[in-house]
């Protein structure tokens, strides 16, 4: 999603090329398949660069957070 210079109205909205997902911010830059697209997430772009080499169903990993970091 992008905002106007003034922060009062939405220019545009901005969409994941993978999943749909509104970008907020800068969202991640890739070119999968000679092709530029804007992602959401790191894992966005690991599907879509899995999909684009043939693979039917991509079994990627989801992120995992850490809630309760112990050190």
């Amino acid at each position: 999603m992008r905002f106007a210079d003034n922060g009062y109205y939405i220019e545009r909205y901005v969409k994941c090329d993978n999943c749909g997902v509104l970008i907020y911010g800068d969202g991640v830059s890739a070119k999968i398949a000679a092709r530029d697209g804007l992602y959401c997430s790191a894992w966005c772009v690991d599907w879509a660069d899995a999909r684009a080499r043939g693979v039917d169903q991509p079994r990627i990993p989801l992120p995992r957070q850490r809630l309760h970091e112990t050190e």
